[in-house]
């Protein structure tokens, strides 16, 4: 791991602010003043945000708030999430990931989904060698669980004769199946009651 040439993250991440403001600059785009940190998204950190920008209407100070996630280490993929949150400061967050964040971001080199939308090949070279002057981002990387989304369809309850179906709280499933409000009979347990 190269030597970080800056004692503090966000030193690091000022600096690299400064170093992306041409690549802005060279498509047409001002770069506005921003704050910047390490830190977790506001929305979710389980689901994975890597970055996030507050417009300059949240900010006391009227500036955009920039935050790159703390679960991001390697100097190359910290260039691409600020990149792409500069893209939002520079939008003032108007329009999140729809056509106007999608045309700045194609014209930067960005590819992909808009809401992931990182470098594409041509702009992942020049953060590569902006990388390597930049030196190693000053940040050991935090191992953050991720949440896991559990997609099996929840346990039921059905009646043989009507076919109400209920779904079962996990609280509750310890009781067994109801009786049928209806035909007054056992329900059926349906799907996984463990």
């Amino acid at each position: 791991m190269p030597t970080p040439k800056t004692a503090t993250r966000e030193q690091w991440l000022k600096e690299a602010i400064l170093a992306l403001t041409p690549l802005f600059q060279d498509k047409g785009y001002a770069v506005p003043k921003c704050h910047v940190s390490c830190g977790f998204a506001s929305t979710d950190v389980k689901r994975g945000h890597i970055g996030q920008c507050w417009s300059t209407k949240a900010s006391a100070d009227k500036v955009n708030q920039i935050f790159i996630s703390p679960g991001l280490s390697d100097s190359v993929e910290v260039l691409d999430t600020l990149m792409h949150e500069l893209v939002h400061a520079v939008d003032d967050c108007q329009n999140k990931h729809g056509p106007i964040f999608k045309k700045m971001a194609l014209k930067l080199g960005m590819k992909g989904p808009m809401r992931s939308a990182g470098a594409g090949p041509e702009l992942k070279v020049k953060l590569e060698k902006m990388a390597a002057s930049l030196g190693a981002y000053p940040h050991a990387k935090l191992n953050v669980p991720r949440k896991v989304i559990d997609r099996r369809p929840r346990p039921r309850a059905k009646c043989s004769e009507c076919g109400f179906t209920v779904p079962m709280l996990k609280a509750f499933m310890h009781y067994g199946p109801p009786i049928c409000p209806k035909d007054k009979i056992d329900m059926t347990a349906i799907g996984e009651w463990e």
